[in-house]
């Protein structure tokens, strides 16, 4: 079989690949402690089901509008405005199954060979897998621990050249958790403004903020017509199997993103869509309990990684992972993660998934039980001794 060579350029998410591994040593009768995926481990909130069942049995199950239900474009216009401050309209939204479309679609649309884009790194490894199948030139702006896993601005702008056409920004991050302050934002979008970039917005998490605020750049001078927002609902209601997500987006690339989505999925199923509504609108108690949870769930992590010698963690400000720094034991991060799994039952993923700059860490997801997550820990720090 002949594969065309762009094949060669798109990456994986490692995730998934250990997931597999976790569970064919479960299927040999192994008890393994999954701190692989990143995903709520709770169900979804009881009225979002029962609102995508109804939907189901009122008919909603035929094509909709490529760019989504317009109660649905509504009802995320309101929620985005009020949540971070912006004035986006509906004509802005675009409906996805999932989030990742909106960075294939961006990506395709606006990067072509011989352009640049710039990418966290350690960051969500689709960032470079995107780019890279583009044909644009992927740069990495590493995110360094001393920093709180934070982007110093100077070391951007030196990145930046005349070919930069596009910014990813994620916070809160995944694998970090690192959340970008006001302070950060403001210099970034000054930045952006001043040499001509677009920005990919990642707000995924953005709902899981523990510390301080989130606050998006889409909200700074300048940056309304130049910052695209990806966001969507798997992980502030636990609706990771729904496939559902967005993007609000300067009102020029609507018509491209929304051909992409008529070329490649036509539309997002309809009765999720329904589900989306009832989500934004809805009672929020499960959520807020949920967010309660995994900042519970991160102090016991943290506190418990931090007493493992070898082993230390920032406190991460969002999102439900840690990510610890295990270079003092002595082990690579590929090999600590490989005997983790392999010898004491954990699965969690190497820094090195998230790009170079993840060397001498582990990715750890918080969205486990408090009585497994200790158990997780009593383990790492077995394999951190030797």
């Amino acid at each position: 079989m002949r594969l065309a060579t762009r094949m060669g350029r798109l990456g994986t998410e490692t995730a998934f690949e250990v997931l597999v591994r976790a569970k064919a040593l479960e299927a040999q009768g192994r008890d393994i402690i999954h701190l692989e995926i990143g995903e709520p481990d709770f169900g979804t909130p009881e009225n979002i089901v029962e609102a995508g069942a109804e939907a189901l049995r009122s008919g909603w199950t035929h094509y909709g509008p490529s760019p989504g239900l317009p109660e649905l474009r509504e009802a995320i216009t309101a929620y985005v405005n009020r949540s971070r401050g912006t004035a986006f309209e509906p004509g802005q939204v675009i409906v996805t199954p999932g989030g990742k479309p909106i960075m294939f679609f961006v990506m395709l649309a606006l990067l072509e060979a011989g352009d640049e884009a710039i990418y966290p790194d350690p960051g969500f490894p689709i960032y470079r897998s995107m780019i890279d199948f583009s044909g644009a030139t992927a740069v990495p702006i590493p995110l360094r621990e001393e920093r709180a896993f934070g982007l110093d601005v100077d070391e951007l702008a030196s990145l930046v050249t005349p070919r930069t056409k596009l910014l990813v920004l994620n916070s809160p991050g995944n694998p970090t958790g690192g959340v970008l302050d006001r302070a950060e934002i403001e210099a970034i979008a000054r930045l952006a403004v001043e040499r001509d970039l677009v920005v990919l917005s990642d707000e995924i998490y953005s709902e899981l903020v523990f510390e301080g605020e989130h606050v998006s750049i889409a909200t700074m001078p300048g940056m309304a017509e130049r910052t695209i927002i990806l966001d969507g609902f798997s992980k502030t209601y636990a609706m990771t199997g729904w496939r559902l997500g967005y993007g609000l987006m300067p009102t020029p690339y609507v018509e491209a993103i929304n051909r992409l989505m008529v070329n490649s999925v036509s539309c997002t199923a309809v009765a999720t869509q329904r589900a989306g509504i009832e989500a934004l609108t809805g009672p929020w108690d499960e959520v807020v309990q949920m967010r309660d949870a995994f900042k519970s769930r991160r102090d016991l992590v943290v506190d418990g990684l931090n007493a493992i010698p070898g082993i230390t963690c920032v406190r991460p400000k969002g999102a439900f992972y840690a990510f610890p720094n295990i270079s003092a034991t002595g082990q690579g991060s590929k090999a600590f993660a490989d005997r983790l799994l392999q010898d004491f039952g954990v699965a969690a993923l190497s820094g090195t998934a998230f790009g170079d700059h993840g060397e001498g860490y582990l990715r750890l997801s918080t969205a486990n039980s408090e009585a497994n997550l200790s158990q997780a820990l009593e383990r790492i720090a077995a394999c951190a001794a030797g």
